[in-house]
């Protein structure tokens, strides 16, 4: 597609559907509170350990070796995904298991590993 083709220089606006997705817009709140959410994921080291709890429950130790990180350093980021509500943990005795908050976050994180696996074979 050329890129003159790409503008739109129509002058008629097509009210019908933009009332339409006007009455479907969410809240401002609800918006900001998505990009959180996508933002959370956006550091390597958190995606690595959501990766990790998508495949299993695992205690600090467990995820400090898998990931190659310091114990420091994966408490730190369950902290901002705990806060974030993308994952919980329960205690066994002294030890802390944590897994993913809910099935919505494993669907989330699994379809977006989907597409981008899919964007990169067809490149």
């Amino acid at each position: 597609m050329k890129r003159d083709e790409m503008v739109c220089d129509c002058d008629v606006i097509h009210e019908d559907v933009v009332n339409a997705v006007k009455e479907k817009i969410p809240d401002d709140s609800d918006i900001y509170d998505l990009s959180d959410f996508f933002k959370i994921l956006g550091d390597s080291a958190r995606t690595k350990i959501i990766w990790a709890l998508d495949e299993s429950e695992m205690c600090v130790c467990d995820l400090a070796v898998l990931l190659n990180m310091t114990k420091s350093a994966v408490s730190h980021q369950l902290r901002s995904l705990r806060e974030a509500n993308l994952v919980k943990n329960r205690r066994e005795g002294k030890n802390i298991f944590y897994s993913l908050a809910d099935d919505h976050v494993k669907q989330i994180f699994e379809k977006g590993l989907e597409h981008t696996r899919e964007r990169k074979n067809k490149i």
